[in-house]
């Protein structure tokens, strides 16, 4: 509806060369709504083609016990500061892992390879239309309350359209994060020229072994998809394997 006339806007209308190729695929006219691409779709959709088609991926998968780094959350906002997220907490255990692993915080160059001094972690933001990848920088460093009140500023501002340019370019690696919507587990198409982009899905129970006695945890599942070019399977793996120490122990670095 149209707030000055109150009528429905007229919907888009798919070009007549699109109509008769569709109708050639078996999908009639009146069948479907088209809507044409912004400016924002279109880039994301050459991004990641170009992405997709010319960085060697190549994923790693880890399960991590996160009970610890749920229960310490669950600390944290006893305090009555604010509410900290299971993000932000990932957030600051991947920028400490990258901290301890610095050959994973890397981009490819045809000139030669950039290892980035500090972790500016671009974040996965759903929006209307499309995806915003806001940045926290040097989430090595920044304590959660100061990464929590960033990222609520950053994703409110990127939902509504208003980040500057520097706040959402630049980043050094890239976190995903579809648990909240039930996804299991998932790998993502890594954003040039990062080298790595780590997705992660929801926290579930599952039964896991200590020798040969089960007990029951809280397991995410999550896959570092890399570079070839920039970082291999030894280098990921270390890494994956920090961040896992990190989460299933925060203490260390909480407290």
């Amino acid at each position: 509806m149209s707030e000055a006339t109150g009528k429905a806007r007229p919907q888009p209308t798919a070009p007549d060369e699109l109509v008769a190729q569709l109708e050639q695929q078996g999908i009639a006219p009146g069948s479907y709504r088209f809507q044409p691409l912004d400016l924002m779709r279109k880039a994301i959709a050459r991004r990641m083609t170009e992405s997709f088609r010319d960085v060697p991926h190549f994923a790693l998968l880890g399960k991590i016990e996160a009970d610890a780094l749920l229960a310490a959350r669950m600390r944290l906002n006893a305090q009555g500061r604010g509410r900290i997220s299971l993000n932000d907490l990932l957030i600051k255990a991947a920028g400490l892992a990258l901290a301890r692993f610095p050959a994973a915080n890397a981009s490819y160059t045809e000139r030669g390879l950039i290892f980035h001094r500090h972790a500016d972690i671009a974040v996965a933001v759903a929006m209307e239309g499309g995806l915003v990848t806001p940045i926290l920088r040097q989430a090595e460093v920044k304590d959660v309350w100061q990464i929590s009140t960033e990222m609520k500023d950053l994703a409110a501002r990127g939902r509504a359209k208003r980040l500057l340019p520097p706040e959402y370019t630049g980043g050094t690696f890239s976190i995903s994060n579809l648990g909240m919507y039930g996804v299991a587990s998932f790998g993502s198409i890594l954003n040039p020229p990062q080298g790595c982009i780590l997705s992660i899905g929801q926290a579930e129970k599952q039964y896991r072994f200590r020798g040969d006695d089960p007990y029951v945890a809280t397991v995410l599942e999550v896959t570092l998809t890399c570079d070839h070019r920039a970082v291999d399977g030894a280098i990921g793996a270390q890494w994956l394997d920090a961040f896992r120490q990190l989460v299933e122990s925060p203490q260390a670095w909480l407290d």
